[in-house]
This record gives structure tokens, sequence and C-alpha cells, in this order.
């Protein structure tokens, strides 16, 4: 048990985790400042021609400094594990040919202060040109989003500047990106969002050509933007559209490349009602066109949320929505038959998350039944805990209103609407959490989980979580295992700003008592991700959205291990229901084993995919059946005989009987 104070309101409760942070923000950089030393410098160059002095930040960084014990302690655990772990993946960021690189605003570098900006960019992936190669959109803060084409063995090429006018947005200050056959027409399309500057959607022409229609589309919205999420909460066969609204946390001053600067209270902004913002709920009319349905269905979800995701646990077949907040209580929106949305939290959710950032529905022990992972950022802020201290959850000193869970969440499903949280037994817990993608790396039949994980600058170095599913029995840490740490060449830091002293910057507190040019080294860290087979040849691979840095393009090994490797890919057509098949369920049953998956698209945080279903086999050398639940009602199920093991299999939604 641990000690209680008295009772404060959740407000208080708030407003002493954000002054914490910023307390500690503060402090870190106060250190640094003071401590740091001038190292030798890098390859940049300062106006006056000379190499610029470089500065680590922090200067003593135990995230740093424990990765070879870390490292060490996994291998050694990992002896005793069951579970397959025997492949590894490498970052061939450089082979692929990806030249792209995240760029933040002042917000987060130079001018620095605890605000909603270091949140990052999601990315997201299709076939935008219908070749069978998923094909990646890069998002950044400023500078250029990018399209990168997939050529095939793990090369890319930017295609951005042919794939469409527009499609850049250069220097719109994005923060998510979501692909949709929105027009039913066969081929992905992209919706971006952003901060301030007006939220577009692309439409595709089935060549990888893109047409700004935003405008005609009525999906314009200009506001503190983050995740949209498209699906069919009508089921009239056509995907409507839930954006997800923080609420204002920027001021009418504009900084560099035209962002608008952030409150220096951004992380008390919950506190104010006005500034609130509503998430907004679109009906998609057809045409590519759209309508705010918001007031009229009821869902005026105006918690401070990040992203949300869809699921019908209850099997009515209507899509019901779960909204993060990241401050505070998240919400399970019921869909009543497509008509309206009603808040039945309590009833199924009594506590959750207190700061909210990822989610994934997934079955995780092939029970039947659907379970969701919550990541918590936010709950990691108000104290620095060590790196052997990042399995445990943060327990506050102060009591709450009772409906707050302090940490990583996973909500087992036990059916008839009834849920457990079990992250600790599980071993789901971990340190400066964003996004969530699901996927069974090792292709043994349980999905596993890839957690995007970091603070970056001013903060130390934190690493990237990847969990191999054991049996649906626990989570089994294995990022240094399987090679995700530590990074490409012990890479933990990269260019982060440089300061002119005496020049441009010399105002600055970080010129104070410096003369010259300084370049700064901060942590690297990732913020969302992608779990697809990006080379084609049977394995699952990582892609991942990097903070003011280059991506990480890691490539698994797996199949060129396991020569006995068995897997299948579900593409869903539909033709009722919408062309996506977005919100179907899928069976796979091989081995005597039954497999579920939903087909919501999620990819991670601030993204939406358009991907095959994959299924790992394990042992089994043949499928049994697919059956698949389409967002119509329509149940089908294709006889093991018509499917093939190692292969993408398509499934088109068959016409009602009878």
């Amino acid at each position: 048990m641990h000690p209680r104070t008295p009772s404060l309101r959740p407000a208080a409760l708030r407003l002493a985790g954000a002054l914490a942070l910023l307390a500690f923000s503060a402090g870190v950089s106060a250190m640094q400042h003071e401590h740091a030393a001038a190292q030798p410098a890098s390859a940049a160059q300062a106006p006056d021609g000379k190499k610029p002095a470089e500065i680590i930040h922090p200067l003593v960084d135990p995230g740093v400094a424990t990765l070879p014990a870390r490292r060490d302690a996994q291998l050694a655990a990992a002896k005793a594990w069951k579970v397959l772990h025997d492949f590894r993946f490498t970052d061939r960021q450089p082979e692929s040919g990806i030249t792209f690189k995240h760029e933040i605003v002042d917000d987060a570098g130079k001018r620095y202060k605890a605000v909603h900006y270091d949140h990052g960019n999601g990315l997201a992936v299709a076939d935008v040109d219908a070749d069978g190669l998923l094909d990646l959109y890069f998002v950044t803060q400023l500078g250029d989003n990018q399209l990168w084409k997939n050529l095939g063995n793990g090369k890319f090429k930017d295609v951005t500047a042919e794939a469409g006018p527009g499609l850049a947005m250069t220097d719109s200050i994005g923060v998510a990106a979501s692909f949709a056959d929105v027009d039913n027409d066969g081929d992905p399309d992209l919706y971006v969002t952003t901060v301030r500057k007006g939220n577009h959607l692309f439409a595709n022409d089935g060549k990888g050509r893109f047409k700004d229609v935003t405008a005609e589309s009525g999906l314009g919205y200009v506001g503190h933007s983050s995740g949209a999420v498209f699906f069919d909460y009508d089921r009239d066969g056509f995907l409507d559209l839930f954006l997800v609204n923080v609420g204002s946390y920027t001021t009418e001053e504009v900084g560099r490349g035209g962002y608008f600067v952030g409150r220096l209270d951004a992380f008390t902004s919950d506190r104010y009602p006005e500034r609130s913002e509503l998430s907004r709920l679109y009906r998609n009319t057809g045409g590519l066109r759209f309508e705010d349905v918001t007031e009229r269905t009821g869902l005026k979800d105006s918690g401070w949320s990040g992203d949300a995701s869809f699921v019908d646990f209850d099997g009515d077949l209507w899509p019901d929505l779960y909204v993060l907040n990241m401050q505070g209580h998240n919400h399970y929106w019921e869909n009543e038959g497509g008509k309206r949305f009603v808040d039945r939290t309590g009833a199924h959710f009594p506590k959750t998350p207190w700061g909210a950032m990822g989610i994934k529905w997934f079955d995780h022990d092939n029970d039947g039944l659907l379970d969701l992972l919550i990541t918590d950022m936010h709950s990691d802020m108000p104290r620095n805990f060590a790196p052997d201290e990042e399995k445990r959850k943060f327990v506050p000193a102060i009591e709450d209103d009772g409906r707050n869970l302090w940490g990583n969440a996973f909500f087992k499903n036990l059916g008839e609407g009834k849920f457990a949280e079990v992250s600790d037994g599980l071993g789901l817990e971990n340190y400066w959490p964003w996004g969530v993608s699901v996927g069974d790396v090792n292709a043994d039949g349980f999905e596993d989980v890839f957690i995007t994980s970091s603070m970056n600058y001013p903060f130390r170095y934190g690493i990237n979580s990847l969990l191999l599913n054991d049996a649906g029995e626990k989570f089994l840490d294995a990022e240094f295992v399987l090679g995700v740490e530590p990074r490409r060449g012990g890479r933990t830091h990269t260019p982060w700003m440089t300061f002119d002293c005496a020049g441009a910057d010399k105002a600055l507190e970080r010129c104070k008592d410096a003369e010259g040019t300084t370049q700064v080294l901060a942590t690297l860290g990732s913020r969302s991700s992608a779990v697809f087979d990006l080379d084609r040849d049977g394995d699952l691979d990582i892609v991942t959205s990097d903070f003011n840095s280059e991506p990480q393009v890691l490539v698994s090994d797996l199949a060129q291990r396991k020569r006995d490797l068995r897997w299948l890919e579900v593409e869903l057509r539909g033709t009722r229901s919408n062309r996506d098949g977005l919100g179907a369920l899928v069976k796979v049953t091989a081995g005597g084993k039954t497999q579920l998956r939903q087909h919501d698209g999620k990819s991670g945080y601030l993204s939406q995919s358009s991907m095959p279903l994959y299924f790992g086999l394990g042992g089994a050398t043949q499928v049994e059946k697919v059956e698949v639940l389409w967002p119509s009602g329509q149940k089908q199920t294709i006889p093991g005989a018509q499917v093939k093991v190692n292969a993408t299999l398509e499934v088109v939604e068959e016409a009602p009987r009878g």
C-alpha cells in the first residue's frame, strides 16, 4: 500500500502534475547549461565558416550509460525463453534510400517549452499506385511531408513532387496522416492534419497521383487537430471521419516557419474550459463530400485527446469509439444504431489511464475477444525514473477522483462487456510511451507489441520497447535481443539545434555567457511506427517516425533464418461494405487454432494505414478456413482448399444469400 495525503480536486492534481513536468524540464535544462562542455566539432558550418563547438545533452545520461548492462541482462533472460526469438532486426535506413528527416518547430528546440508540439508526428502506409508494394508517407512539422514509393527489395524513392501539387504541405505544421478509400474507387486517399494550418484531403487517381479536394470535401478544419480515424459509423458503405482535436495550446505569436508559438502554461490548459476544442464527427455523403454531424449524433468529446480507435466488442455491428484523453478521463462512446453516440465509459471502463497517448485493440491470447492496450505517457512526467524503474507505474502521492489509472493499461476482454486491467501481470508497462503497433513479428500465431518511447531534448535517452507475446500468458521485453536497441552504430544522439551567439540568437538565454556558434546534440527518440512486410519476404518489418531525425527502417531476417516460415495475408474488398472493409473481423483457423484480427488500419500513434492483415501460422502447414464478418453483417467463409499459404488472399465480399 502507498501512503495517501488528503484528497484534492482533480484539477489540482492535473495542475500539480503539469507544474512538476515544467519544473523538471527547467531543472534538466539548467543543469545541462551549467555543466555542458565543448566536445569535438561536428561537420556543420557556422555563419562565419568555422566549425561550431559541440555540446551533448544531457552530459550525464543514465539512459545511455545503462544500455550495455540492459542488453546483457535481456540476453541472459532470453536463454530461458520458449518463444521464438532467433532472428534480428537491422536498421536499413541508409540502404533504403529514404532521406526524409523530421524537422521540429522551435518550441521543441531553441525556445523549448513543455507544449504539445513535442508529441511529434505520424506516418501512414498504403499501396498508393497498385503495384503490390506498400509505400510510406511521412509527416513533419517544418519542411516537407514526403511520399516514398516502394521499389521492392527494401528500396524506396521520393515521389512527393510527381505525386501531386500540395502533397508536401510545406511548413504546414503537420500532425497525423491517414490513408483510407473514402470514395470507394479502389485506391487509398490521404488525409493530413495540422496545427492551425488547415487539414487536407487528397484524392488518389489510382495511379499514385493525388489531387487536393479539401475545399469541396468540407474537411478543411482549422484548429489544434491530431489523429484522424476513418470508420463507417452508420454502415452505409462509405467511410466517415472522426477528427481528434486536442485543445488550444498555442498563442497568436508566430514563430519561425509560420508555426503558432505554444502557451507557457499549455499543460494546465485543461483547467480552462474556454481552451477546449471539440473533436468532430464527419459523415461521408458520397462524392468526396462530408457533413459535420457532431452535434446531431451527440458525440461531443471535449477531452484533451490526441488519438482514438473504433471497435465493436458488443457484437451489434455498430462501431463504437474509444477516445483517449492525455490529461484526464478517457471516453468510450457507444454507437446507437448509427444515429447517436452515448458515453458508456463507466459501465465498461470505470478507471482509465490519466495520460493516455496510444491505443490498439487486438486479441492477445487468441480467445476470440478483442482486448485493449493503452499507453500512458503523461503519468511518467512528474518524476524522473531511473532505467531500472521503467517497468514500474507512477503512483501519485495525492488522491484523485478514483477514476484514474497511472501508467499503461491492458484491458483484457472477459466477455459480456466486462474488462479486467492486467497490464502489470502481462509485463506491458514501459517508460515515456507514445504509439502502439501490433503484429506477429515472429510468426508464431500470437501478436507482438512495438511501443515507440522517448522524450528527446532536454531529457535522457529512452528506449523503444519490443515485446514478444509468450502464447498469450505474458509479454517479454525483447528490444535488445532482437536488435532494435541499441540503435544502428550505437547512435543515441542527433544534431538538434545550432546557436549563433554572435548573430541571430545572441538574445537567447543559451547565449548569455557564450560566444560564437554552438551545435547542440540531443537524444534520439521515436513517436510512431508501422509494422508491415516492406520487402515482401514474408516476415514483418518496422518503420518508425522519429522526432527531429530520420526514421528507422528495421528489416527483419526471420524469413532468411526460418526456412519453414508459414504465414498468410488477407486483403479485403468490400462491396456492400466500405471498399476497404474497415471494421471487418477476420478469423484464420490453422493447425486447429484460430486467430482473430479487427481490420481497423490502426498502425501507430497519429496514423491510420491501408494494409493487408498478417497472420503468422506457427507450425501449421495449411489453413483450414478463413472467416470474415463484414461491416454490412454479411458472414463469409473461405474453405482451406482455396487458401494458399505464404501468399496474399484477396477476399471479395459476397452478395447476401436468400
